[in-house]
């Protein structure tokens, strides 16, 4: 079981529990990095543009073009942190690469970026949204936050109000552990459907954890259609509500766990200083 109550860097070392994988994945463009983490809740309908069934056939046939690029910057939620990555380290395109795996996944962008910048992005996006709550977001900054998706979810999520539409409210633990970019180990390839073991967030009253490695089942396609036709027993993925994103390579499986330790971390802290104890039964 993971520890975190130390402090947790990107480079930490792997427990046994969490042993690291072993093939690599074939890199995609970034736009189509970006459909395959973007779908998912785009699916569900929580977050960017109306037509997912567009933006699913975009990522099952490879296609990138001007109509995926208006697909990506309709997402009010990833595009700005992509936008922020790329000015902060001098990359062009947000949809690069390099920034779309630095906010989905992690990687050495991030530390790049600087308090600065990321702060005013904060202020700028979230604070006319959270008023006197903004305090506490801040605070997620400067204890360490960076551009990445889990920072999203552990520390912009609860200050902005997307934990308290009815549809979500009652299960936000639920919400929290399926929204945040999560890996686990291939089982069983059955079909569309792939058996993965990973490790869910807890919350017992005090701070959030992982708990023990449990199986659960996710997709890879619908109708024989997808992204990952070739996963394997054995092959570490990433996952995002209920899909299977990527395979990913052994770097990639260590800057998405340290990013996300790192990031409860900051969270479990802030809860703690702020006396914050939020409602997540």
């Amino acid at each position: 079981m993971d520890t975190l109550t130390a402090r947790t860097t990107p480079s930490a070392p792997v427990p046994a529990s969490d042993a690291q994988p072993g093939r690599t994945p074939r890199a995609l463009a970034g736009a189509q990095l970006f459909i395959r983490y973007a779908y998912p809740p785009n699916a569900l309908g929580y977050c960017g543009p109306a037509d997912s069934a567009a933006l699913f056939q975009y990522g099952a046939t490879g296609t990138v073009d001007h109509g995926l690029v208006q697909l990506a910057r309709a997402f009010e939620g990833a595009w700005p942190y992509l936008q922020l990555i790329a000015g902060a380290t001098g990359i062009g395109d947000p949809l690069d690469r390099r920034v779309v795996e630095a906010y989905w996944v992690g990687n050495n962008l991030l530390p790049t970026v600087g308090l600065a910048a990321t702060a005013e992005s904060m202020e700028e996006r979230f604070r006319p949204r959270t008023g006197r709550q903004f305090t506490h977001l801040l605070d997620g900054v400067l204890a360490g936050g960076v551009p990445h998706h889990s920072f999203h979810v552990f520390c912009v999520y609860p200050w902005v109000g997307l934990l308290s539409d009815g549809r979500k409210a009652s299960h936000a633990l639920g919400v929290l552990d399926r929204c945040r970019i999560r890996w686990g180990r291939v089982d069983r390839v059955t079909g569309d459907q792939v058996t993965v073991t990973s490790r869910p967030l807890t919350w017992d009253g005090r701070a959030l954890a992982f708990g023990e490695p449990r199986p659960e089942v996710a997709l890879r396609a619908e109708g024989g259609l997808g992204y990952l036709a070739d996963l394997q027993p054995g092959d570490w993925v990433s996952l995002h509500w209920d899909w299977v994103c990527d395979r990913l390579s052994p770097r990639q499986f260590r800057q998405l766990r340290g990013y996300t330790l790192r990031q409860l971390e900051v969270t479990n802290h802030s809860m703690t200083s702020n006396g914050i104890v939020p409602a997540l039964g």
